[in-house]
């Protein structure tokens, strides 16, 4: 009965803790978008989804407010439906 208890409470805690670092992730992808789209030409809340889109697919986001896109090369090479760079 222990041994199962303690399989349990170690199967518990790996999921929880799984579950804690992906929602980091979407706070760290959030804060760095902010900056990214502080000086958006587009609308701030649709700089802030392709962005936040971007971000957890490359899981990096350029510094600055524009350019420096080859710090990231797939944040950089994502394109959207008519041909253009997806990410800001």
């Amino acid at each position: 009965m222990k041994l199962m208890v303690a399989q349990f409470f170690m199967i518990s805690l790996l999921l929880t803790s799984s579950l804690f670092v992906h929602s980091n992730a979407g706070s760290a992808c959030d804060g760095k978008c902010n900056v990214r789209c502080a000086k958006a030409d587009r609308t701030h809340g649709e700089c802030l989804k392709d962005c936040n889109i971007c971000c957890e697919k490359c899981n990096c986001v350029p510094s600055g407010t524009f350019g420096n896109k080859d710090e990231c090369p797939c944040y950089r090479d994502l394109i959207n439906s008519k041909g253009g760079s997806k990410c800001p």
